[in-house]
């Protein structure tokens, strides 16, 4: 294993001291997307977890710089800024969107498109927790069917939001997912959009040890088995190409999947769940994966 993190840079861009829960997917994914960005980097970051993670100034665990706004704001204001390095020649500056799945499935959604749609050279990074943990575990449109929160305490009824899939629609030139077990997979995607002009959109898995209800050693744990049983699937578009990547490669067939139940028992926010909802959670991500077949299936007619 100690092979895996030779690549690396040992520059560490979130320091010692900082605020994050133990076991936080959130910090996970950071930690590897700063390595890939490097130091010339702007983060702006909504009200969110991250929010709190950062500390105040001047303390704060963060070695780059950032700009704390607003809940709806972050995607406008980071095209703003977006936008003025290109006018003074700062060519080399990441423009980076760090929120969670409040910022943007649902308060920043429409910021989020109208800088996807007028192509800003940026990256916006979506930490997805499934709830909104800072305030309180409430149900986001990213909360998965049947998941506990304070504001679905029978378990949530809708089904998540594919915010990834909302974005394809967009026509940007990079879309990828990512997972905090992958760390390879994280950097090498951050590495790829860093080169690449225009918008570009990560959706990240980030498990929540106090929203999710498990022990806060399982973080990279669970987010491996979300991967294993296809309840959360990586993959990339670049310019319109879709592909599998990591793990997810050797998934379409349902018999190499874990079955979901494998994922659900590890959290207590599914505890409840029966064995009607746990066949119609199967179901949902076997359907998903159809649909997935679907896309690269039309990805190949269209290379020809």
């Amino acid at each position: 294993m100690s092979g895996i993190f030779k690549t690396f840079p040992y520059q560490e861009y979130i320091l010692k001291g900082n605020a994050a829960c133990p076991g936080c997917g959130a910090t996970l994914i950071l930690r590897y997307v700063l390595k890939a960005l490097g130091h010339r980097t702007i983060l702006v970051i909504p009200a969110c977890c991250t929010s709190v993670i950062a500390g105040p100034h001047p303390k704060t665990a963060f070695d780059v710089p950032v700009l704390h706004i607003a809940f709806a704001a972050s995607a406008a204001a980071a095209s703003g800024i977006a936008e003025a390095v290109e006018q003074i020649g700062m060519r080399d500056v990441n423009v980076v969107v760090w929120a969670g799945d409040g910022g943007t499935v649902d308060i920043g959604l429409q910021a989020l498109s109208g800088a996807a749609e007028r192509n800003h050279n940026m990256i916006y990074i979506c930490y997805d927790n499934e709830a909104y943990m800072n305030t309180g575990i409430q149900r986001s449109g990213a909360t998965p069917y049947g998941a506990w929160t304070t504001t679905t305490p029978t378990g949530n009824k809708n089904v998540k939001k594919d915010l990834p899939m909302i974005m394809r629609a967009h026509n940007i030139p990079y879309i990828a997912t990512l997972n905090p077990a992958f760390p390879n997979d994280i950097y090498s995607k951050v590495k790829k959009a860093k080169e690449i002009r225009g918008f570009k959109y990560f959706h990240a898995l980030s498990p929540c040890p106090p929203g999710w209800r498990y022990d806060s050693s399982l973080t990279v744990e669970i987010a491996r088995i979300a991967v294993l049983t296809g309840m959360w699937i990586l993959y990339e578009q670049e310019y319109g190409d879709f592909r599998l990547t990591g793990p997810s490669r050797n998934l379409l067939e349902k018999r190499k999947r874990k079955p979901v139940v494998e994922y659900l028992k590890l959290q207590g926010r599914f505890r409840h769940l029966n064995d009607e909802d746990i066949d119609r959670i199967q179901r949902l991500v076997d359907d998903k994966w159809e649909e997935i077949k679907e896309l690269l299936e039309s990805n190949k007619i269209n290379k020809k």
